[in-house]
């Protein structure tokens, strides 16, 4: 058996999404049998990322700056905002480098079974930003679930009263699908072919 200490840690790992207990049990070992190259550095990077975690107050990105350096990039265009569900979808579109413009995390779908209304999401600061100006096309982002097009539909409603081309990506994503997991030319061909919400 192990120690408490070994055993918490497996069990830690065990919770991330993609590890079990046994996958959990390997990892733990192979970081044990590599302390110096492996254990330390992580334990390293956790604790720097852990100290300066934050949520970016423009985007509502994960970084360990406010502003992001997605929102503190002046690369990228003012003029294009793509809304995402969740900070993963918003590193699955960056991370295929195929939207130059900037994001905006919601924090969530609306889901009445879940009880996720409204303004339990990040609707509100979305809409003052589209009000401030300066936004030529909001792009929907939506997962294809049932949850992600009825979160689209309400938030291109919002949406109407401001002089924004609204578009969401084209379907084609398989319906149930994530944008996390989906892959890079599935993805271009979303951005590529969207089209303005009904």
């Amino acid at each position: 058996m192990a120690s408490p200490e070994i055993e918490a840690l497996t069990q830690a790992l065990s919770r991330l999404p993609g590890f079990g207990p046994r996958s959990a049990r390997r990892a733990v070992l192979h970081l044990l049998k590599k302390r110096e190259t492996m254990l330390d550095p992580l334990l390293a990077a956790l604790s720097a990322v852990s100290q300066k975690l934050t949520t970016c107050h423009v985007c509502g990105n994960v970084d360990t700056h406010d502003p992001c350096a997605i929102c503190a990039d002046p690369r990228r265009d003012d003029r294009s905002l793509c809304v995402v569900e969740e900070v993963a979808d918003l590193w699955a579109l960056d991370r295929a480098r195929l939207f130059p413009g900037r994001f905006h995390v919601l924090g969530g779908k609306l889901s009445a079974l879940d009880g996720v209304r409204p303004e339990d999401l990040r609707i509100d600061a979305l809409v003052r930003r589209v009000g401030a100006g300066g936004i030529d096309e909001v792009v929907l982002a939506m997962n294809a679930t049932l949850e992600g097009q009825t979160t689209a539909h309400y938030v291109s409603e919002r949406l109407e009263s401001f002089p924004v081309r609204v578009t969401q990506l084209a379907h084609g994503l398989p319906v149930g699908g994530e944008l996390d997991y989906l892959d890079e030319g599935t993805l271009a061909q979303a951005l590529r072919a969207r089209r303005p919400v009904a």
